[in-house]
């Protein structure tokens, strides 16, 4: 019985053909639609990009607002859960973090016994835990001051204070938990917009458009799947990256009970 062997030109083919076999596979791989099962917004230009963001960022009804803002006025980390008629969560500055909870248009203020110690005097301090000596002089009267503070700083330690809305910090701190004001000033790009590059971001297939030359006025990741939300956005000059998440979904607010609370007095010191 004779048995036929495969020649050894056949053999030496076989490499090559898989070779080739192999290399199409992946030729095909990275030709493939990068929009392919999206919302099809990444086939749009910059402009009607960051338009349909715009649009679904106004149109949202809550939103998680995480990261770090850079102004004048310091850096603040924010970690916010907003929606329109109220907020809550933390923002951290460069001496202190803060707790933030406002529910229509009253607006609390919660933070430990150090942001509360400053160099106010005693009268402007809690009215239901401030103390002060008639009569005293000299550093006798600057000790018990000192003392009178910090036991004020003390009894607001990891207490909800209601910021009158008279206060010259209401408006300020009123802004961090305001979400069409602060969508309003993060997802707007400025200057000549263009398409950047699909990316991934916390699992959700992103498109990145951005502002100005090299990002300078801005650059916006959205959401290819779904509703096109803003997903990540960096301002322009290193002034900070937020991440937006948990769009539209609903979380309780409510103003806190009353043995929880504190009446601070006068005005609040500036944060």
């Amino acid at each position: 019985m004779t048995v036929l062997r495969p020649s050894s030109r056949i053999r030496g083919a076989a490499l090559p053909l898989a070779l080739c076999a192999g290399l199409m596979t992946a030729l095909t791989a990275c030709a493939s639609d990068p929009d392919e099962g999206t919302n099809g917004v990444g086939k749009l230009d910059a402009t009607a990009i960051e338009q349909k963001a715009q649009t679904a960022a106004d149109a949202a009804k809550a939103v998680r607002l995480s990261g770090t803002l850079v102004s004048k006025g310091g850096t603040y980390k924010l970690n916010m859960r907003l929606k329109q008629d109220g907020a809550s969560g933390s923002v951290t500055t460069r001496n202190s973090t803060f707790e933030l909870l406002r529910v229509g248009e009253a607006l609390y203020l919660k933070a430990d016994a150090a942001f509360w110690e400053h160099e106010d005097s005693p009268a402007d301090g809690p009215s239901s835990a401030s103390s002060s000596s008639s009569g005293s002089s000299g550093s006798g009267s600057d000790s018990s001051d000192a003392d009178a503070g910090s036991e004020a700083a003390d009894k607001l330690d990891d207490m909800y204070v209601k910021v009158p809305q008279d206060d010259p910090s209401y408006k300020q701190l009123r802004g961090f938990t305001d979400m069409d004001l602060l969508l309003d000033g993060l997802i707007g790009l400025h200057g000549d917009v263009a398409k950047g590059d699909y990316d991934k971001i916390g699992g959700i297939r992103t498109i990145n458009v951005r502002g100005g030359d090299d990002g300078e006025g801005g650059s916006l990741d959205v959401s290819l799947e779904g509703t096109p939300f803003p997903v990540r956005f960096a301002r322009g000059g290193g002034a900070g990256v937020v991440l937006l998440t948990e769009w539209d979904k609903d979380f309780p607010l409510a103003e806190p009970a009353k043995g929880q609370t504190l009446d601070y007095g006068k005005q609040l010191p500036r944060a």
